[in-house]
């Protein structure tokens, strides 16, 4: 199950980046504008694109809790506790990650495109997107998955197949 969660959130990921990477190459290189990075910003907001990253404060402090367990698994209560200290702590940190991703937005996109993009996002039609992106990303993902694991049980057979002609068994 981990596996096809690491898969799922794996593609959202390539959504975000694919989005980001759909601008022109020329606009990598434009300094925003106050004005772009606040829209890029609201972008993020309206689309709920941080809601991929919202685990990782947790997970970072969890995975650190571990490494330290297995070199002294006595500490389980002090680390607990540690940890629990540390995601309040490290919560406002999260703003870094979706004034990030405005930025980005902001630098690969003009105003023009910005506001145009946040009109679209606003939308109705935008609006379905947001919900519906999700699900199709899921569902295709489970597809995907499913064909894949098809397609490895065909190519063994064929490669057993191929190898019995050639005088090997396995």
């Amino acid at each position: 199950m981990q596996f096809l969660q690491a898969i799922r959130y794996g593609a959202r990921l390539g959504l975000v980046a694919a989005t980001l990477a759909a601008a022109s190459p020329a606009a990598y290189a434009q300094q925003p504008s106050a004005a772009a990075l606040a829209t890029g910003k609201e972008i993020v907001g309206v689309t709920g694109a941080t809601s991929l990253f919202t685990p990782l404060i947790a997970g970072v402090v969890e995975q650190a809790k571990l490494l330290l367990l297995q070199q002294n698994p006595n500490l389980n209560r002090e680390l607990t506790d540690i940890g629990d200290k540390l995601r309040v702590e490290l919560a406002p940190r999260f703003d870094e990650l979706s004034n990030e991703m405005g930025r980005l937005y902001a630098t690969r996109f003009s105003e023009q495109e910005l506001k145009d993009l946040l009109v679209f996002y606003k939308s109705p039609l935008g609006k379905k997107v947001v919900v519906e992106q999700p699900v199709i990303v899921d569902s295709s993902l489970k597809f995907a998955q499913a064909w894949a694991n098809t397609l490895s049980d065909e190519v063994i057979a064929k490669m057993r197949a191929e190898l019995k002609k050639r005088g090997h068994a396995l």
